[in-house]
């Protein structure tokens, strides 16, 4: 549900989020004329994070176990 379709993507979003959660962060404490950006900001670290950052690291988990079983399957297709 939370996996992406490869770990270099996820990890890409979850960078990016991270980037806008610490910028918002910045400009909160040090930039107040930027102060009604934030919550935009944050709003998009939600949205690439697909949720809180528990979620990404849980689809991060999946993305993983994801990749693992494609490659047992190759490795060991089914016989029928």
């Amino acid at each position: 549900m939370f996996r992406s379709r490869s770990i270099g993507v996820h990890l890409l979003k979850g960078l990016g989020a991270f980037v806008l959660i610490g910028l918002a962060l910045y400009l909160s404490a040090y930039q107040q004329a930027y102060v009604f950006v934030t919550p935009v900001l944050f709003i998009g670290a939600f949205l690439l994070f697909r949720g809180c950052p528990m979620c990404w690291l849980v689809g991060l988990f999946e993305t993983i176990a994801n990749r693992k079983a494609r490659n047992l399957d190759a490795k060991f297709p089914a016989e029928n």
